[in-house]
């Protein structure tokens, strides 16, 4: 410590601190900058007038009040009204001026406010206020009552009470205390403020951790702080009860900030555009999509890699379409959805390895509305098929479970999560809940020595120098495919061709293979959007934008539906085989001579023995086989009435093709008749 400093003070406390404060002026840049824009004093002039620049090193220059010396400096300088009765610097954060009477002696101290968290008025003076010489000589001011035009532009009420955020901490000021908070971003619940806390005045400090919203834990922290920093205990608890109710606004705000979740949005350059419509207009677009599936290094699976991308691309859909891609392990089933995902965007697919009973119920609100959900392996999938059955079947997720409410009680919460999702999985297992699988489509991997050794090659080609170019050239293919999945749009997919198609329905779960058909055939023609025409229809305020199915869409459906839904004749012994092509012939013939449709047309056993000229044991035991893989269906026979029989089976599949039975031929389609107008005017307009 200076005693000849502490001298002067006690001697003259507003001419020592005057020209303490003139010696800081030079250390601070803005106090600075302050004195030549606003004062619009040089370098020289302010030394000349002892201008300076409070900087909160004053309290350091002066011993604790504890101490004697310490007491009897800051008394005078409460006195002199440089120091307030609770040990705050006045002019802290201030660029001074000296006040002088006709002789040169300083009689006072005027201040401008520069700094934020400085408080009080923009202008304050100490001692006499008004100098005793010539207003030329002395620095032009503003009143004390009259801030310049600038100082309230820029300069705020004061804003002790706020929150400074800086470097992972918040800081507090009040008066000459200031608090530190660090980990406030730990606190997930509005139930706990758990923070690391520091109090400090001047050189003193306590600090604690402490959970601010448990009253106890506040009293005692205030007590120790009161007593460590020498204030009264009222003040430190005052200044806990302001900062208590800022950090609980703060830490609301961060809350419901992390509640949001992330959006991604990608922006396309004019180019990326241009490309992905290109794309996206092709008149071969399923065959680019194949090929380019291929040259990122798939070989082989064409349906499957075509059904997979479908699938995923309903994800846009009302109704998306569900895949479990099914296999022994090694078979190639996870390259397969790794191969479908990667032509998606990343901001569109949700992967898990995967999940607990639960854990999807409680998903952000709409974190995988209309996105894409995979997950991988049966494992992952056994505990959660509960929670993806209801999002496949309902569209969305409803739980309720008991917590702990703002006032700390138990209450009843409702957790939503939005749909619809597409849902993607891989396993290995052959007993999956049936109720999950029989709302997805089901893609068997090829595990044919001819596939294997075409993945063995592809994987050899990988270890060659030729295989980096590959690399980019897949890398830029995925890239465009991703694009052209961001500028499909969210429109309606109307079928005017629906209540003409027709679909195996001699089985219950037909009802929702047929759903699953349906959805094919409107993704399709949702994929093939930007080669349709856009019409509008509005009825009544409700204006909708929607395009139609073509035939064509139907015809693709029915290929890639026969081989996903369908079955082979191969599964058939040859004896079985060559009775179900005898029976379609004889149908055949018989029906066309008669004039009666083939699904109209009964026989019996006798009938098929007196035309193909079989025995009785023989159609016996291959015609139950027939009814037993559903190629035939029985229309009555028991309790001793005489067996009838419907023939299902159409012709399909003889080159040994996957089929699906009961589709219509999209070339037997007839145009539908244009929409007439009802009691309510549906007006409807075509743009191309």
């Amino acid at each position: 410590m200076n005693d000849d400093f502490l001298n002067a003070i006690l001697d003259n406390p507003i001419k020592a601190i005057a020209d303490f404060y003139a010696g800081c002026l030079n250390e601070n840049d803005r106090a600075k900058a302050y004195v030549n824009d606003e004062l619009h004093l040089t370098g020289e002039q302010a030394t000349e007038q002892q201008v300076g620049f409070a900087d909160r090193t004053l309290g350091k220059q002066i011993p604790q009040r504890r101490i004697k010396r310490g007491r009897e400096v800051r008394d005078a300088l409460v006195e002199a009204g440089l120091y307030k009765a609770n040990g705050r610097e006045v002019m802290r954060g201030r660029v001074t001026v000296s006040i002088v009477n006709e002789q040169g002696n300083i009689i006072g101290i005027r201040g401008y406010k520069i700094d934020a968290h400085a408080s009080g008025q923009d202008v304050i003076t100490v001692g006499q206020s008004e100098p005793a010489i010539s207003p030329a000589t002395q620095v032009p001011v503003a009143t004390t009552e009259e801030p310049t035009t600038k100082q309230t532009k820029d300069t705020k009420t004061d804003d002790s009470d706020e929150l400074i955020i800086e470097d992972n901490q918040i800081i507090f000021i009040r008066d000459d205390r200031r608090y530190r908070i660090r980990g406030l971003e730990k606190n997930k619940s509005t139930l706990t403020l758990k923070v690391n806390l520091m109090a400090s005045r001047d050189e003193l400090v306590h600090m604690d951790t402490l959970d601010l919203v448990k009253a106890r834990s506040r009293t005692s922290f205030i007590k120790a702080t009161a007593t460590e920093l020498y204030t009264d205990a009222d003040t430190i608890k005052k200044d806990i009860g302001t900062l208590l109710l800022k950090l609980e606004a703060l830490q609301s705000d961060r809350i419901a900030a992390l509640k949001q979740p992330a959006r991604i949005e990608v922006k396309l350059s004019d180019e990326e555009q241009r490309e992905a419509l290109a794309l996206l207009r092709s008149p071969n677009l399923l065959e680019r999509i194949v090929a380019d599936m291929d040259a990122c290094g798939i070989v082989g699976e064409s349906t499957n890699k075509l059904a997979g991308y479908l699938a995923a691309t309903s994800r846009k859909l009302a109704k998306p379409l569900a895949i479990v891609i099914q296999s022994s392990s090694s078979a190639g089933k996870t390259s397969l959805m790794d191969a479908v995902l990667s032509m998606m965007p990343t901001e569109d697919v949700n992967r898990f390895s995967g999940m607990t009973g639960q854990s999807l119920f409680y998903l952000e609100s709409d974190s995988i509305r209309h996105k894409i959900l995979a997950i991988a392996e049966d494992e992952g999938i056994r505990q959660a098929s509960y929670a993806l059955k209801l999002l496949q079947s309902e569209g969305e997720l409803r739980h309720a479970t008991v917590g702990r409410g703002e006032d700390g009680r138990s209450q009843t919460q409702e957790h939503h999560v939005e749909g619809p999702t597409q849902i993607f999985l891989t396993t290995t297992a052959l007993d999956i809940d049936e109720e999950l699988i029989n709302r997805c489509l089901i893609l068997t991997v090829d595990e044919s020595d001819s596939q294997t050794d075409a993945i063995q090659s592809k994987q050899r080609e990988s270890f060659t120098h030729d295989f980096t170019e590959h690399g980019y050239l897949a890398g830029q293919l995925k890239r465009l495919h991703q694009n052209a999945q961001r500028l499909l749009q969210p429109v309606e997919v109307f079928n005017p061709f629906a209540t003409q198609l027709t679909f195996p329905n001699h089985k219950t779960r037909m009802r929702r293979d047929h759903i699953k058909y349906l959805t094919l055939i409107n993704t399709i023609a949702f994929l093939h959007q930007h080669q349709r025409t856009i019409h509008s229809a509005q009825q009544g305020d409700i204006s909708t934008e929607f395009i139609n199915v073509e035939p064509g869409d139907i015809a693709i459906a029915n290929g890639i539906a026969g081989e996903v839904l369908g079955r082979s004749l191969d599964e058939l012994a040859p004896q079985t085989r060559n009775l179900l092509g005898r029976l379609h012939d004889f149908i055949d013939s018989n029906s066309r001579s008669i004039g009666l449709p083939r699904d109209a047309f009964r026989f019996t056993r006798r009938d098929v023995r007196e035309a193909i000229h079989w025995s009785d044991s023989q159609i016996q035991k291959h015609l139950g086989r027939l009814v037993d893989l559903e190629y035939v269906l029985v229309h009555r026979g028991r309790n001793g009435q005489r067996y009838v029989y419907e023939l299902l089976y159409g012709g399909e599949g003889r080159e040994g093709q996957p089929f699906l039975m009961g589709l219509i031929d999209p070339a037997k389609l007839k145009t539908p008749a244009t929409t007439t107008k009802t009691s309510t005017p549906l007006v409807e307009t075509s743009t191309p």
